[in-house]
């Protein structure tokens, strides 16, 4: 396949020769059109047989290495033990190549995987970020827009709130003062306020 690009790359350097010089008024191209196109047809030709005997090629290269990797098995004149030797020897040898055959995939999908990172981190950054608008929107409107509600419904968010109950303050009872001052003389009334004072 090599041997075709670099063909297909010297009829291009020699196209580019002729055709395209760097004057400013093109000139007669040398070749007539007939005969360009003739010539087109014979590179298109042996290219076709060039990749036909490629091919061919590979063929053979796959029939020889697995004559040479895997040779023909001759079973013939084996006695019991020795055809259970062999096939323990095949069933090691297919466990290698199965190891073998499981690191190379988890190679091919690590490398798959960063290249398809790599590709992303590129896309991102020789793509181009759209200018932001920035949109002002009331909390009704937000959240219509959150839960795709077409109407638009009024939401007070007060009443979900929760309420705190202050406890109200215990107001002494306001009686006569002259009734206190009697209540509190004498050693009963100091008894009292030493009664409320320790609770």
């Amino acid at each position: 396949m090599w041997l075709l690009e670099t063909h297909f790359l010297n009829i291009q350097y020699i196209y580019k020769q002729l055709y395209f010089l760097p004057s400013k008024e093109k000139p007669k191209p040398k070749i007539s059109s007939g005969r360009r196109l003739g010539l087109k047809m014979k590179l298109l030709y042996t290219a076709f047989d060039m990749l036909a005997v490629e091919k061919e090629d590979k063929i053979q290269e796959r029939v020889d290495t697995l004559a040479e990797r895997v040779p023909p098995i001759k079973l013939s004149g084996l006695s019991v033990q020795e055809l259970q030797d062999l096939c323990k020897d095949l069933h090691h040898k297919v466990d290698v190549v199965d190891e073998e055959r499981y690191d190379v995939e988890v190679k091919v999908f690590k490398t798959d995987k960063e290249i398809a990172e790599m590709k992303m981190k590129v896309a991102e950054l020789t793509r181009k970020k759209p200018v932001l608008k920035r949109v002002k929107l009331s909390a009704e409107q937000l959240l219509s827009v959150l839960l795709g509600s077409s109407k638009s419904t009024s939401v007070d968010f007060k009443a979900n709130l929760k309420t705190v109950k202050k406890e109200e303050e215990k107001k002494e009872e306001v009686t006569d003062w002259r009734k206190n001052v009697e209540a509190m003389s004498g050693m009963e009334g100091r008894k009292k306020l030493f009664d409320a004072g320790g609770q």
